[in-house]
């Protein structure tokens, strides 16, 4: 195997879960995400000299983000979410549980819906910082943008989820 190859695989494994999870969030759906992953582990293959290793998984990260934001240009439609109850978990549970688990998973769902919709600048950061586990630095290298920025977009992002599920809470209450 040659230095490239090793440099790659281990980029690879290294990164690809955080490429797969955020595109999932950014584009909304598992199979954009998948398109958008091979897009870029192939512009990884194609780079790989081109960039230093310590730096790979924020280049990795912005070139996921430009994927993503190119692909929701081009669709021009919201984001729906895709999920579907495990019918084993369920059938496995008492009825009190089950409204429990069912009660859990709309909300849960819905807070991810909420999340979706917000604008494309907020849902990065928020994702990057609050999902995938991201510090500021390492989100503002990512998609090249200012640390206080990143602070502020993430403060907008927490604000509008608020004001959201607030607004949900009340309906839910009447």
């Amino acid at each position: 195997m040659n230095l490239k190859s090793t440099k790659y695989n281990y980029l690879f494994q290294q990164y690809k879960n955080d490429v797969y999870n955020y595109s999932v969030f950014m584009v909304g759906n598992k199979f954009d995400a998948d398109d958008v992953v091979q897009d870029v582990l192939i512009k990884t293959w194609e780079n790989i000299d081109n960039f230093n290793v310590l730096s790979a998984k924020a280049w990795m990260i912005k070139t996921t983000h430009n994927r993503c934001i190119d692909m929701l240009r081009k669709r021009n439609i919201s984001m729906k979410n895709e999920s579907s109850m495990d019918d084993s978990f369920i059938e496995e549970s008492s009825s009190e549980d089950l409204n429990s688990i069912i009660s859990d998973r709309i909300t849960s769902e819905q807070i991810l819906e909420k999340v979706k919709s917000l604008p494309h600048y907020l849902r990065s950061v928020f994702v990057l910082y609050e999902i995938q586990g991201f510090k500021y630095k390492e989100i503002s290298k990512s998609l090249d943008i200012p640390i206080n920025s990143v602070k502020v977009y993430l403060l907008r992002a927490r604000k509008k989820l608020q004001e959201e599920l607030k607004s949900y809470e009340l309906q839910e209450a009447i």
